[in-house]
């Protein structure tokens, strides 16, 4: 696919629904789309969304085994009210061998461990998980207003990290019209998540950034 045709997609996409957009996004996989979650606020409503259309598609949920214990209720939670076809990947190393090796967690006035820390437990196995689904659809709540480095993308992009299409339904909604999104459809939302990988909201973990596709020592 070309900028060019990449371009034209947005453009006729802006225009549509989440739900239409994720109707696309699934009919341009020929059965090989899947979606991303971490489970934390708001991303109730793009498991919704895809679980409407395509009822088992494959659900990547890196668990890097450093949730608060409220993320991993809501996770259950939607597992089973939207009958989720969860496919879970952990690290290598598991959270309490990490924390006996290397002690506290990274400080965000730390750039270059929280890089590495990132590359541990939630790159390498989301790369993992991506070679082995091979998607030709990746779909993602990535939203335009979560951070500056993700108000340059769209709702259609070539992902370079990953080679495949990427898609984000919700990329043009605010946290307003995703609340009531969730309100109309009676779903739960978490608001104790927390993301060591990034330590704040404003940073990126690495999968949708370009450094993130070189992290990974193998």
């Amino acid at each position: 696919m070309t900028p060019d045709q990449i371009s034209k997609w947005n453009d006729e996409l802006r225009s549509k629904s989440p739900l239409e957009i994720t109707r696309w996004a699934i009919g341009q996989a020929g059965g090989a789309a899947i979606v991303s979650t971490n489970f934390r606020p708001y991303e109730a409503a793009l498991l919704h969304l895809v679980t409407q259309v395509e009822p088992t598609i494959p659900v990547l949920w890196v668990d890097h085994g450093f949730n608060r214990p409220a993320t991993y209720r809501h996770a259950e939670l939607l597992r089973e009210r939207l009958s989720l076809n969860i496919k879970a990947y952990l690290p290598k190393i598991s959270a309490a061998h990490y924390e006996a090796i290397h002690g506290t967690l990274p400080s965000l006035c730390d750039e270059e461990k929280l890089k590495q820390f990132s590359a541990l437990v939630k790159l390498e196995p989301f790369q993992r998980g991506m070679r082995e689904m091979a998607p030709k659809v990746w779909i993602t709540a990535l939203r335009k207003v979560q951070n500056t480095n993700r108000s340059n993308l769209d709702i259609v992009s070539l992902d370079q990290n990953f080679h495949t299409l990427k898609v984000s339904p919700l990329f043009y909604h605010t946290d307003a019209e995703i609340e009531a999104y969730l309100a109309e459809h009676t779903l739960p939302n978490e608001w104790d998540y927390f993301d060591p990988a990034k330590a704040d909201e404003k940073r990126e973990c690495g999968l949708h950034a370009a450094w993130g596709g070189t992290a990974v020592q193998n």
